[in-house]
């Protein structure tokens, strides 16, 4: 296993900034991460993940699935308050804003993102909650 392979969360933000994804961006598997970074609901304080995402129509598309857990994580709970995010892909950081995907537009895109990362479907059948894909588009 290589040393991505092995990184998770803090980590692994630490490690992609300090080599602008060389060691990160590519992740389990061969997914594809960037970092995301929302600004916290209660705190104000800037929060940052790890996540797969896939890239389509010119936006960045990352999904919601916390594992399939009965809640939506953290941070997709900070976008929904404040939806101006931060994100790094490899070197290039860059401001963005994110929105979840319209009925139209998700079936679509999590089928790109599931081959990305299979495990969103199993995630799915592990949870009632509809799991949100996100569109994050450069502003």
């Amino acid at each position: 296993m290589s040393e991505a392979e092995n990184l998770f969360g803090d980590e692994h933000v630490q490690r992609y900034r300090e080599t602008n994804g060389e060691v990160g961006h590519i992740w389990r598997r061969g997914s594809k991460i960037l970092l995301l970074t929302t600004t916290g609901r209660s705190t104000g304080e800037p929060r940052t993940k790890p996540l797969i995402y896939e890239h389509a129509d010119d936006a960045y598309v990352i999904v919601a699935s916390k594992g399939g857990a009965p809640d939506h994580p953290d941070w997709y709970q900070n976008l929904q308050r404040n939806p101006v995010v931060e994100l790094q892909v490899k070197a290039e950081v860059f401001p963005a804003r994110a929105r979840t995907a319209t009925d139209e537009e998700r079936k679509r895109l999590w089928r790109l993102a599931a081959e990305q990362w299979p495990d969103y479907d199993v995630y799915q059948t592990k949870t009632d909650r509809e799991i949100p894909v996100v569109v994050l588009e450069r502003v």
